[in-house]
């Protein structure tokens, strides 16, 4: 699907409202109807949202990918690190019926910090400069694949950022 590509940020909003609109229905679900959302006003620190719930602040860097990808890694800013209870969370997608799972977390239990990024490889920039080199990002990590934890549904994500705590 061409839209995918030509629409990449109006599909990434829209994960991003559909994810939001999932916990907070687990909020809902669960009688505290807490859950509210923040977003800094400007992406420097590693982080696309902010959401607390009962005292547990989580900064939270969204990632995407359709299904069928076979992306083997994720970029982290290692300000995420020193962040409450940072975490990546990678959510997977239908192409056709947009419908979201599974996810795939990094981080570290509700009041613990992000795992070290330090063993990491340093990102480099996606385009080359005039001399043909991409320059590193000192600030960015490649998270690995494997380095993240699955989970099936939003109902499992939403427990472990706010209720296994």
């Amino acid at each position: 699907m061409n839209q995918h590509y030509l629409k990449s940020s109006f599909r990434e909003k829209l994960i991003e409202h559909l994810f939001i609109g999932e916990l907070l229905k687990h909020s809902w679900l669960e009688g505290g109807c807490s859950l509210e959302f923040a977003k800094p006003e400007v992406d420097n620190q590693g982080y696309d949202l902010i959401a607390e719930q009962n005292g547990i602040i989580r900064h939270i860097q969204l990632k995407t990918s359709h299904l069928k990808a076979r992306t083997a890694k994720q970029k982290a800013h290692i300000a995420l690190s020193s962040k409450p209870s940072g975490c990546v969370i990678w959510v997977f997608f239908n192409e056709q019926s947009m419908e979201l799972g599974p996810f795939l977390f990094f981080g570290g239990s509700a009041g613990l910090p992000l795992p070290s990024l330090d063993g990491f490889k340093v990102a480099k920039h996606t385009k080359a400069n005039a001399e043909g080199i991409k320059a590193e990002r000192p600030e960015i990590r490649e998270i690995p694949k494997s380095q993240f934890r699955k989970y099936e549904t939003v109902q499992e994500i939403y427990e472990l950022l706010f209720i296994n705590a």
